[in-house]
């Protein structure tokens, strides 16, 4: 049976000091050489529940709860609870990580957590800020709350514009009565929650709305043969010094990706032109979200024309068009994510893309198709 080790008050203090400082209980128990991290767990309970009598108790004695060891006089009764609001104030200091120097607010609340324990003189001595200091703060902040001249003319505007406006709107009728900043104004705006209350504008598609196909896929995802069945969407590509986008076509017979174009703009022509890469096919259905350059006359005239029938997911119902979703996303877990090519340029992101479709196509392995890349599919079985 192991003997149960009694550490001083002190080593329990620093524990706690280190502990409050963000050092790991690893860190603490080598450093002051303790042996079960139990201890040091148990030291930090009782300082957050303002049970510190318990640093200084024996081990083995329990004293009853919520009462220390019994004092011999009102001196060391005193000692003791000073000596509790010092450890308060260091771990005020600790926790705040401003060092020496308190904020006024972490010490008015900390004063007034104190009141009627120790003298604000005392105390003050203690945070190393003169009584005035101290008086001066807890003013500042009581006057805080009252309400400010621009806080309430913005409540007016905001008011009488029916929440109409936004903060540039309000700025500029303020600025016709004082100079303010128009931060500022946005800052006092969502604090006071005085926001502009119009719905916000839907975006027009970038296509002209002609008409949206049936449902004909119905998440059959199988194919018998080549160019049966495609799926086609785009995704963002956010990687770059701006925005790209990447619009590709897959084969649902192999999982390949038959025709792809990277743009800056997610608009008919970017979508045309990827169409307009598929070899001449028959009887085969091309499947797509609803989204306006799909929908557009621009686009239903071309997939006509290639006498290619057309399917669109339900509305809000992604999972319709799951392959080439999941593509895209592979795409960047594998490529952007994975090196960590969050921010660079678009030369680059461009190139990336390149590279790891031909990868995807060529190489890369897949489990549905016995262990081999899409092409090494297609060849094999024509």
């Amino acid at each position: 049976m192991s003997t149960r080790v009694s550490y001083p008050t002190e080593i329990k203090l620093k524990a706690v000091e280190m502990r409050l400082r963000g050092q790991s209980v690893r860190e603490v128990m080598e450093q002051l050489c303790i042996k079960n991290k139990t201890q040091v767990e148990t030291w930090l309970r009782w300082y957050r529940n303002r049970e510190t009598h318990r640093f200084e108790q024996p081990v083995g004695k329990q004293y009853t709860y919520g009462k220390g060891p019994e004092v011999t006089s009102e001196v060391e009764r005193l000692k003791q609870e000073n000596r509790f609001l010092k450890q308060q104030l260091d771990g005020l200091k600790k926790v705040q990580g401003v060092g020496k120097e308190v904020s006024p607010e972490a010490a008015v609340r900390w004063m007034d957590s104190i009141k009627g324990g120790v003298s604000i003189q005392l105390a003050c001595q203690w945070l190393g800020i003169a009584r005035s200091t101290y008086y001066r703060w807890k003013h500042q902040m009581n006057t805080q709350q009252i309400s400010n001249p621009i806080v309430t003319r913005i409540r007016e505007l905001c008011l009488a514009h029916k929440f109409r406006y936004g903060y540039r709107k309000i700025t500029a009728l303020l600025r016709r009565e004082m100079q303010v900043n128009h931060k500022r104004v946005q800052r006092i705006m969502r604090e006071e929650g005085l926001q502009c209350r119009v719905k916000v504008k839907k975006r027009k598609g970038t296509g002209q709305p002609f008409q949206v196909a049936d449902y004909l896929l119905k998440r059959d995802f199988r194919a018998e043969q080549p160019l049966q069945k495609l799926v086609t969407d785009i995704t963002y590509l956010p990687f770059g010094k701006k925005m790209l986008y990447l619009s590709s076509i897959m084969d649902l017979y192999n999982g390949e990706i038959i025709a792809y174009s990277i743009g800056d703009t997610q608009d008919t022509n970017l979508v045309l032109d990827t169409l307009n890469q598929l070899p001449a096919v028959e009887r085969c259905m091309l499947h797509s979200d609803q989204g306006s350059v799909y929908t557009s006359n621009a686009y239903q005239q071309a997939v006509k024309e290639k006498g290619i029938t057309m399917s669109m997911s339900r509305k809000g119902t992604p999972a319709d068009n799951a392959p080439i979703e999941s593509f895209h996303s592979t795409l960047k877990s594998e490529t952007f994510y994975l090196e960590d090519f969050t921010c660079t340029t678009t030369a680059i992101v461009v190139q990336i893309v390149r590279n790891y479709i031909y990868y995807y196509n060529a190489i890369r392995i897949q489990t549905k198709l016995n262990n081999q890349s899409p092409i090494e599919y297609r060849q094999l079985v024509a």
